[in-house]
């Protein structure tokens, strides 16, 4: 049986796409490296997505915009980046264990794992891809509005971010839906 694993990054952040990742481990993978991207190191968050991007039998990441996430709501827009990654597959898994309480629209079987990015090897791999990917969009993006720092917050809601937003107005990624509070 073939297990594929599907995670998301950023539905907290205040700025910038929802990002999901799907991936398909190869037996032999060296699981034991793998942990839930939120607990990796910016450096070991690197190398591992390196290693899972070379001897991954086939991965993808599926995307929703800002647009999207308003008009839709965070949790559909997160399932909507799901079906996309799954449907950018090279081929489909037999069974997709996803991150959460929910499950994207996919044909194929599939199976919500609550707290599955610290539990299966093929959702921590995914959420490692859909980590880095996300970060690496939001500090290409940094350079088309340099003055909101995304490069440094990728778009979360720290306290840098919201005092930008207070002294520049929202950004053109900016979640319309999404009201930071302000001290």
């Amino acid at each position: 049986m073939i297990i594929g694993g599907i995670d998301e990054a950023g539905r907290g952040p205040l700025a910038g796409p929802v990002t999901a990742a799907a991936v398909i481990l190869p037996a032999d993978f060296p699981v034991t490296l793998l942990r839930d991207s939120k607990k990796l190191s910016p450096k070991r968050r690197q190398y591992l997505y390196c290693l899972i991007l070379q001897k991954a039998r086939t991965w993808a990441t599926g995307w929703a915009w800002p647009e999207e996430i308003d008009r839709l709501n965070i949790h559909y827009a997160s399932l909507l980046a799901m079906q996309r990654a799954f449907r950018s597959l090279n081929f489909k898994p037999d069974l997709v264990l996803v991150d959460g309480r929910f499950t994207p629209a996919i044909a194929s079987t599939c199976r919500a794992v609550v707290k599955g990015d610290t539990l299966v090897p093929e959702i921590m791999a995914a959420s490692i891809i859909a980590k880095v990917q996300r970060d690496l969009w939001m500090e290409r993006y940094s350079r088309i509005e340099p003055a909101y720092r995304f490069e440094e917050h990728k778009g979360y809601p720290t306290a840098m971010h919201k005092r930008l937003i207070r002294t520049l107005g929202n950004s053109a990624i900016q979640r319309q839906s999404f009201k930071p509070s302000f001290p």
